[in-house]
């Protein structure tokens, strides 16, 4: 005999999945738990009838050769088992580790409801359901996920109840069940609750915690706590009530931060994140009123230890802090202050704190001309937090302490691994930070916008850097995008610790060569030789084929950098991914998305850019940053301009008071800026906003932009280019169109001032060469309209066709447009038959007047004078003669 069993007080999810382990294999008898919750037994009394359940009392008298257990681990026996007897396992809550090694785990997965493990079968093989079958099974899983709105909820146990309704659920039985009222001996126990009822704050968490009595209680105490958790709405809601059986704990959370089924495995029980339950025999000679207080006072100390904080010192903080020793001198000090910028710096000696020394103190005894050691400097005493602790301990901490920085010390060593700091926890309370690492997880989007190749590179490392103990991130750029649905295909990783092991541990799994920059602690994978070994990898995994990689990644070790003088090259150090964020331009760069093991996909958030992001706002990271690096400036109004943002009015404000820093810059760094924004796709706008806030002066006096000037650029780098032209791929090494958009941009100018920006710009001799020709030319064309055809033709063609087509989209007259189209469809084409070899062959000596010849045939052709060849042979032989005579 082969019997489905549940867990006792059971709810609808239990009996839901009694009755669909019957619907898949009618020839197990699903047996009613001793007790069962009210409106559970409300239910099974009305509607019992026209059920398979089965009494315990009315099994046949046979041997039970197989049990499988629903919505529970936990196995009573029946009259009939033996240790014969086989036990399979189909369950929602997290496995126990102590199930016997000989049951069968049939299927344990983390959905909202047990219930839906049989439903997706039932759809899958299209089993017929009555509309009771439906609605019950529509009662598990609705009880269970809070009507579809727990956060445990999956995207599965949605589908799976609206397949029900299709099958004919009622909604309206449903909720008829759902929400029962209160008994009068229910309601006599809620009465004590809500006198007994303490509210505490732990870990920054709202948690209710309330005792009663009442050993006379036959119905379920599920019910009352969801009163009160709907009453107080609390993050944890615990219920202690003495019974006849023992002290009964329910347990409820509507917050990731408290998994009460910790909580209750800790007294006995179980269950899960959200709803949990425990049953707590006293101690022998004990009452059940001494020990429910005991219980109860067990239970809040416990707590703090299960609780975790929404947001704790580990997250704010920065690792790896620069610390010094008691024996350093002020002046060091002071230069470490300077190149790094913090205000203090924990002392340490043979691994412990021993105090802290600010900034304020080092410029005192500099200013009274003490170089005195840090020892007789700082604050002395050993202040420390750990990365556990909340934010609220945190804030006490430097209440009482008066430091501003507070070292980080790991628990287990006692080592300082991090620092955090007054300016870290005002941005959280102000709420201008939104870190949500731990809290908000963006896996789901990278599965859906990369394509399988990439995302399989990604969990390939995030794989291997899990095994090396080194957090992997993707930051800046593609992270922004992403968040803003723009995602792009390109991303690099940076790498908490030594980026080239990791390089070099993934080529060593999958081949693939490593070039490795020891100085910088860079590494390229190149993936070309890999890709077979990869793919083979993943597709044993049933990935889709091809996959698509990239041809090399590139793997940074976390750095931080300082600026010895304004306008300066960065110099670089190691550092923590913190620090590593904090030395880009904007907050919207600074998200970063975690990869490594169970992090994947966990955004980092430390400067709130996710708040700008949304707020639409370009914000610079720190006053200097502009002083440091003057490029920002123009890389601000580019990502303003892109994203439809505004520069946020701060930010502005420090533009306006830097901006004459541009003309510090060098040719090439500014040039790489312009590349940039000419590979925009609003390119004009950006010119624009750059002229309104005077940073194109500011480069050089003469550089300008005017709105007449949108359309040829925009003409030039997006039209397709005439094949008439015949323009080259590249003209100075750059692309065609990049070259012709220098071309628009700065033939406008004055000569003179368009060779002083072009020299300005670096750009290449041949740019610089058709840009002062195409101005000559520009100021000769009226007169050219009325001139000769060959002499308007020799002087077209001795311009460079982009300087010539760079003119031409400018919108010069209707009469220059004419003769320009003129000489592509036409005059261009226009040749003489005579060449070098047919000089020599008549007699001509070599020389330059090969090139006089040839030019004055050609005008003549050009400009009607001779219009066959005979013709041209005869002025050949005039001209020939002429020579004859004159030499």
């Amino acid at each position: 005999m082969h019997i489905a069993l549940t867990h006792e007080q059971a709810d609808f999810d239990a009996l839901a999945s009694l009755l669909g382990v019957w619907l898949l294999d009618e020839e197990i008898f699903p047996v009613l738990p001793r007790r069962m919750n009210r409106n559970c037994q409300a239910f099974i009394s009305f509607y019992g009838s026209e059920l398979p359940f089965v009494e315990p009392r009315d099994l046949p008298p046979e041997e039970v050769e197989m049990v499988t257990l629903v919505d529970t681990q936990s196995y009573i026996t029946v009259k009939g088992a033996s240790e014969k007897t086989q036990v399979r396992v189909i369950d929602h809550h997290p496995r126990r580790l102590d199930l016997p090694d000989q049951w069968k785990i049939v299927n344990i997965e983390s959905l909202g409801a047990c219930t839906t493990i049989f439903v997706e079968r039932l759809h899958e093989i299209k089993k017929p359901l009555s509309s009771l079958q439906a609605t019950l099974l529509l009662l598990g899983i609705y009880e269970d996920t809070g009507s579809l709105t727990y956060n445990s909820t999956t995207a599965r146990d949605m589908r799976a109840a609206a397949y029900l309704l299709e099958e004919g659920a009622s909604l309206r039985i449903a909720m008829d069940y759902l929400n029962p009222p209160l008994t009068n001996g229910q309601r006599e126990v809620y009465e004590q609750l809500l006198n007994q009822m303490e509210l505490h704050k732990i870990h920054g968490q709202k948690v209710v915690l309330a005792k009663a009595t009442a050993e006379n209680l036959t119905e379920e105490i599920s019910s009352i706590a969801h009163k009160m958790r709907d009453l107080f709405d609390p993050d944890a809601l615990f219920v202690l009530v003495t019974t006849a059986e023992g002290i009964r704990l329910v347990a409820r959370a509507t917050t990731d931060q408290v998994d009460v089924s910790a909580i209750a495995a800790y007294f006995g029980g179980g269950g899960h994140a959200r709803a949990a339950a425990a049953l707590v025999h006293p101690d022998e000679g004990s009452t059940k009123l001494d020990a429910l207080n005991k219980v109860y006072q067990e239970l809040l100390e416990i707590l703090p230890d299960f609780i975790r904080p929404p947001i704790t010192v580990g997250q704010i903080m920065s690792r790896h802090p620069l610390m010094i020793s008691p024996d350093m001198s002020a002046k060091e000090a002071a230069h470490l202050m300077q190149r790094y910028g913090y205000e203090g710096y924990p002392v340490v000696k043979e691994g412990r704190v021993i105090g802290l020394l600010t900034r304020r103190a080092v410029d005192r005894a500099l200013a009274h001309k003490l170089n005195l050691p840090a020892g007789s400097l700082m604050e002395a005493n050993e202040i420390k937090v750990y990365p556990g602790d909340s934010l609220d301990h945190l804030q006490q901490v430097m209440i009482q302490s008066g430091w501003g920085q507070i070292p980080v010390v790991s628990p287990e060593s006692g080592e300082v691994i991090g620092i955090v700091t007054r300016t870290d926890l005002l941005k959280i309370q102000a709420g201008n930070n939104t870190l949500v690492s731990g809290r908000e997880n963006f896996a789901k989007q990278l599965e859906e916008t990369l394509p399988p190749g990439r995302l399989a590179l990604l969990r390939v490392i995030s794989e291997t850097a899990h095994t090396l103990r080194a957090p992997a991130y993707i930051v800046g750029g593609f992270v922004r995008d992403l968040l803003l649905d723009r995602p792009g295909l390109d991303f690099d990783i940076v790498i908490e610790g030594d980026a080239i092991s990791l390089a070099r541990s993934l080529a060593h799994q999958f081949g693939g060569r490593v070039i490795a920059h020891k100085r910088f602690g860079t590494a390229k994978w190149q993936i070309q030789e890999a890709r077979a070994t990869i793919a083979q990898k993943l597709l044993n995994q049933n990935l889709p084929a091809p996959l698509d990689f990239p041809e090399s990644l590139d793997l940074i070790s976390a750095r931080t950098e300082f600026y010895e003088y304004p306008t300066a090259l960065p110099t670089v150090e190691h550092g923590s991914i913190k620090l590593d964020l904090h030395r880009r331009d904007f907050t919207i760069n600074t998200l970063a998305l975690r990869l490594d093991g169970r992090h994947f996909g966990e955004l980092y958030d430390y400067y709130g850019g996710l708040h700008d992001l949304q707020k639409k706002l370009v914000r610079v990271l720190h006053s200097l940053s502009f002083v440091d690096d003057p490029t920002r400036m123009l890389r601000a109004v580019r990502f303003e301009q892109r994203f439809n943002f505004s520069i946020e009015h701060r930010t502005l404000q420090l533009i306006t008071e830097a901006h004459t820093l541009l003309r510090q810059l060098s040719g090439s760094r500014l040039r790489h800026e312009f590349d940039l924004i000419l590979a925009e796709e609003k390119p004009e706008r950006m010119f624009a906003r750059l002229k309104e806030l005077d940073l194109l002066n500011a480069i050089h006096p003469a550089l300008d932009w005017k709105e007449e000037q949108a359309a040829p650029l925009l003409r030039v780098l997006h039209d397709p280019l005439d094949q008439r032209w015949r323009l080259p791929e590249s003209f100075g090494h750059f692309p065609i169109r990049r070259a012709l958009a220098y071309l628009v941009w700065l033939m406008p100018l004055l000569i003179e001032e368009s060779q002083a920006v072009a020299e300005k710009l670096r750009l290449p001799a041949a740019i610089q060469n058709a840009l002062k020709t195409g101005q000559q030319l520009l100021a000769e064309l009226p007169a050219l309209v009325s001139a000769p055809v060959s002499q308007l033709v020799e002087r077209l063609e001795s311009t460079p066709r982009p300087a010539l087509y760079a003119i031409y989209c400018q919108g010069t007259s209707p009469e220059v447009k004419h003769l320009i189209e003129k000489y592509l469809t036409d005059w261009q084409y226009i040749q003489i038959i005579t060449d070098g070899k047919v000089l020599k062959a008549i007699g001509v000596t070599p020389g330059p007047i090969y090139s006089r010849i040839l030019a004055t045939l050609r005008a003549a052709r050009l400009d009607g004078q001779i219009k066959t060849d005979e013709e041209e042979q005869a002025l050949l032989s005039q001209m020939v003669r002429a020579i004859a005579k004159f030499d």
